[in-house]
C-alpha cells in the first residue's frame, strides 16, 4: 500500500511541475490510422508524446494563419493510409 501512495504522489508532483511551466494535459483517442502516423512520425523524429503533440498542433495552428488549412486538409483526404 505504502508503495502505491508514494507513485501517486511522484504522479502528482510531477503533474504540478508541468502545470507551473504552464504547461496543460490534453487527452483523447487517435484512429489506428493517426497511430500508424503517430509511429512513424516517433521513429523518425525522435520527438516524446509531449512534443509530437505540441507541435502538431503548432503545425496545424501554422497551416491555419497563413491560409493554408484547407489544403491540409485536402492533402489529408488524399493521403489515406
Amino acid at each position: 500500500m505504502k508503495k502505491l501512495n508514494a507513485n501517486a504522489e511522484k504522479q502528482r508532483r510531477y503533474r504540478e511541475r508541468q502545470k507551473l511551466k504552464g504547461n496543460k494535459e490534453i487527452r483523447g483517442y487517435v484512429t489506428p490510422e493517426a497511430l500508424q502516423c503517430y509511429q512513424d512520425l516517433a521513429d523518425k523524429s525522435g520527438w516524446t508524446d509531449s512534443e509530437l503533440l505540441s507541435n502538431a498542433l503548432r503545425i496545424t495552428y501554422a497551416a491555419y494563419k497563413c491560409g493554408q488549412i484547407k489544403l491540409l486538409n485536402e492533402w489529408l483526404k488524399d493521403h489515406k493510409r
